[in-house]
């Protein structure tokens, strides 16, 4: 019989969200939207490739496995994310 892992609320992983940059923690933040990176990228006036090469540093960064993880995290820390923002 198979264990299935739960994450509470009350038990989500440490992240240090500090080793960002402002403009990846403003990717972050619209990743949770569930955006296309066109979409993204025409929000923040910046190109599309831009949008990739950020997403693929916050995922690195916050070892993180995809793009879809990071959306997810965004979701869950959004205030965590917002309280750093300037």
């Amino acid at each position: 019989m198979e264990e299935t892992a739960v994450i509470s609320m009350t038990e989500r992983p440490v992240l240090d969200f500090a080793m960002l940059t402002e403009r990846e923690l403003e990717v972050l933040v619209l990743l949770a939207s569930g955006e296309q990176n066109r979409w993204l990228a025409r929000r923040l006036g910046i190109a599309e490739r831009t949008v990739r090469a950020h997403t693929t540093s916050i995922v690195r960064k916050l070892n993180l496995k995809s793009r879809f993880e990071a959306a997810i995290v965004s979701h869950l820390y959004a205030e965590d994310i917002r309280g750093l923002r300037p």
